[in-house]
């Protein structure tokens, strides 16, 4: 324990004793390791969460290189999620990781979900993504929503039966993967996602219910977008 408590000291002043105890103990599932996922890993590492679930079906490849930030050129070719568990294993031994080669449609990863305490979604998808949000909405998870194009990032958390689910505001979106990202924002957003994730486990300060970030870090410009449930949404809207 003394060992545990240095090396989250600087945290502990605002997360305290207990919610840096809740942190160690909960489980985190995070799916897709790209330029969301890649740096929200790292940093839910550091911050100590006692189990972290790490799921992404791709290969490293060289274009990915420019955001996500757990792979070297050396790890082309090589699974995202393995590569992912033996960084941040080396990185912080005293937490549980676990990764899985698939995607979210596949066999087995419903159950991922049901573990979870918090699931954050790092896909570049829609298809995935709404699929996803179906999986959180039944099992009654906090889904915490990121996504990225050129300079621009969006975030949105899902919280089933108290905010708009995914379905509810973008299930007219183009599945289209976004081919045009500025490396930084990508990990600006990945690392937001993190200290949601902080806020959501230890119980310390609003993760946004209800409203939908969207940034503009080309112009420093960040929104607040005031979101309401669908009342005829076919995902959330019987969820109370």
């Amino acid at each position: 324990m003394a060992s545990t408590c240095e090396r989250y000291d600087r945290q502990l002043h605002d997360l305290g004793l207990e919610g840096q105890y809740r942190i160690n103990k909960s489980t985190v599932l995070v799916v897709g390791l790209g330029g969301l996922g890649s740096p929200a890993a790292l940093y839910l590492a550091a911050l100590g969460v006692g189990h972290l679930i790490l799921v992404d079906k791709d290969k490293v490849e060289l274009t990915n290189l420019n955001r996500q930030i757990l792979y070297t050129p050396a790890d082309v070719g090589r699974p995202k999620a393995l590569v992912a568990k033996e960084r941040l294993s080396s990185f912080n031994p005293e937490i549980e990781i676990e990764a899985h080669v698939m995607s979210v449609e596949d066999p087995g990863f419903e159950e991922f979900v049901k573990l979870a305490d918090v699931v954050v979604d790092g896909l570049d998808g829609w298809k995935s993504r709404l699929y996803l949000n179906k999986l959180v909405v039944k099992y009654r998870k906090i889904l915490l929503h990121a996504a990225v194009e050129s300079w621009y990032g969006q975030y949105m958390p899902v919280v089933p039966g108290k905010t708009p689910c995914l379905h509810c505001l973008f299930s007219n979106v183009s599945d289209r993967r976004c081919t045009r990202i500025v490396g930084p924002v990508a990990g600006s957003m990945g690392t937001f996602l993190a200290v949601q994730v902080s806020k959501v486990l230890s119980g310390k300060g609003s993760y946004g219910e209800n409203e939908l970030l969207v940034l503009d870090f080309k112009n420093n410009s960040f929104d607040k977008i005031k979101v309401k449930r669908n009342p005829r949404c076919p995902v959330c809207s019987t969820v109370k």
